[in-house]
């Protein structure tokens, strides 16, 4: 019996739904999921095992225009993608101007890698739109194989999957095969509670926070972690923390919940809030913080 090993590296623009179809693919939650743009900051690999098969898919933080350290190492991430890829998955939407991105469209029609090109979030759109769009994409980037998505309702999601495992190359798996991902369980912990970060604060603050796990010790009944929330500036850390220490305490117990949920397990969970000025533009602090 032959065995297929395929690197499925997912790429496109922010918002359009990336973590979510990786997500589907792996079927574990192994992307954070808000609504907010430059919500995956690093390139996130998802296993998916079968007898004769693996399928490495990574997921990678939205294209776009750096402003700061931290978003060259993002977009790095993004263009490393393009390179090592087995197969292509672009990633659009029914929302997203055709002509967004095309720097890197450009780089996509270049390429011999086989490129699967998804239009997702079918579900809100018309079928007048989306026969606009399949003629713009044919058009575009007629080597590509276009696939109607919607990712959250996982609709197509299976014949994108067999689609993939038809163009996998023959190769003994890369990893073990009862890996989930490449990732730590700290990764893991870090994302899940920056995730709550995202979906409880507004404005800039999400973005100027950074996640650390500076202590993970797994018992027989429970596993105790020890984490840092950076912050770039005093106001900000006020704000994490809330008056009295409310929002802080709510982050805390949403997320040990999710963690719980992870490692199937009691977590004793402490967070403390810390200000690392202006860390996004610090290659000491990024290299600290694994970019």
């Amino acid at each position: 019996m032959t065995h297929k090993a395929a690197f499925v590296n997912i790429i496109g623009n922010p918002n359009t739904g990336k973590s979510t179809l990786m997500n589907s693919f792996v079927g574990e939650k192994i992307s954070i999921i808000t609504s907010k743009a430059q919500t995956t900051r690093h390139r996130i690999k998802g296993i998916v095992n079968g007898e004769d098969y693996q399928l490495v898919f990574s997921d990678t933080p939205g294209i776009l225009k750096p402003n700061y350290k931290l978003q060259e190492a993002m977009l790095s991430y993004a263009k490393s993608a393009l390179k090592d890829a087995d197969i292509i998955v672009y990633l659009t939407d029914i929302y997203e101007k055709p002509e967004d991105n095309s720097e890197f469209v450009d780089k996509i029609k270049k390429t011999k890698t086989p490129v699967l090109l998804i239009i997702n979030k079918i579900d809100l759109s018309t079928q007048e739109k989306l026969e606009e769009l399949n003629e713009y994409w044919t058009n575009e980037l007629p080597n590509a194989e276009i696939f109607p998505t919607s990712a959250l309702e996982k609709f197509n999601v299976d014949n994108i999957f067999k689609r993939i495992l038809e163009l996998s190359p023959e190769s003994p798996p890369y990893f073990p095969k009862d890996q989930l991902s490449d990732k730590t369980e700290r990764f893991f912990v870090q994302e899940i509670i920056r995730e709550k970060i995202l979906l409880n604060y507004k404005k800039e603050v999400p973005y100027s926070v950074e996640v650390e796990v500076e202590e993970f010790k797994e018992l027989e009944n429970i596993i105790n972690i020890k984490t840092i929330i950076y912050v770039e500036r005093d106001s900000q850390k006020g704000i994490i923390i809330g008056h009295q220490g409310k929002m802080l305490k709510k982050i805390g117990t949403d997320a040990r919940k999710d963690i719980e949920d992870f490692f199937a397990k009691k977590v004793f969970l402490e967070i403390f809030v810390k200000v690392d000025k202006d860390w996004r533009n610090s290659k000491k602090s990024l290299d600290k913080f694994g970019y």
